[in-house]
């Protein structure tokens, strides 16, 4: 478990087939040396809001198993080396919340639609896919390539998000172009009220 308070900013360093065919799996390397401080291999990092399991840890670097069903579903197939990207580790059972309960499996990708500056922040809209907008809703929490994020508005198949300066100094959200894929993770609260509101109408 996570909680989108991304750590660093780290760099990817390689990209190897690791399956017997092309998309079938990658082995992903990855700089960060705040994050592999104190990782050894089964830890788990959060990679732009995509938990994976460290396979081994070289100096500042680590190396992770990116398998096919998590490269279909998040924008981590389409990273090269040398892109950022927003690294976290799992939290502790101690570690203060500061963000909302992430789990690092990613609903959906989506992209950048549009950004608006500010005096010293920018409103960015993002796509908001079909299956997804049922659990997106205004003041609730979001998460967009690891971070956790306050939705600002919902409107139809788009929702915004602000971006105080310290999430576009410290996240790959300051870099983000028009049409940047992301990934997105909705509250899992949102998901499990659903399911068990489901049941409850189905028995009675």
């Amino acid at each position: 478990m996570f909680t989108g308070i991304v750590e660093e900013l780290g760099e990817v360093t390689g990209i190897e087939q690791a399956g017997d065919f092309a998309g079938d799996a990658v082995a992903l390397t990855v700089r960060g040396p705040v994050v592999t401080a104190d990782a050894g291999r089964g830890d788990s990092i959060a990679v732009n809001g995509v938990c994976l399991t460290v396979t081994a840890v070289s100096g500042d670097g680590f190396s992770a198993d990116v398998m096919k069903e998590t490269l279909d579903r998040s924008s981590l197939g389409a990273l090269t080396a040398g892109s950022p990207v927003n690294l976290e580790r799992a939290a502790k059972v101690s570690d203060r919340l500061g963000g909302h309960i992430v789990q690092g499996h990613v609903d959906a990708k989506a992209e950048v639609v549009e950004r608006i500056s500010g005096s010293r922040w920018e409103t960015v809209r993002i796509s908001l896919p079909a299956g997804l907008a049922r659990y997106v809703v205004e003041k609730g929490s979001i998460t967009v390539d690891g971070v956790s994020l306050t939705v600002a508005s919902v409107s139809g198949d788009s929702f915004t998000v602000s971006l105080i300066p310290t999430t576009l100094d410290l996240t790959t959200l300051g870099a983000k172009g028009i049409g940047a894929p992301v990934n997105l993770e909705a509250d899992v609260i949102a998901k499990y009220v659903e399911r068990l509101v489901t049941h409850a109408q189905a028995g009675a």
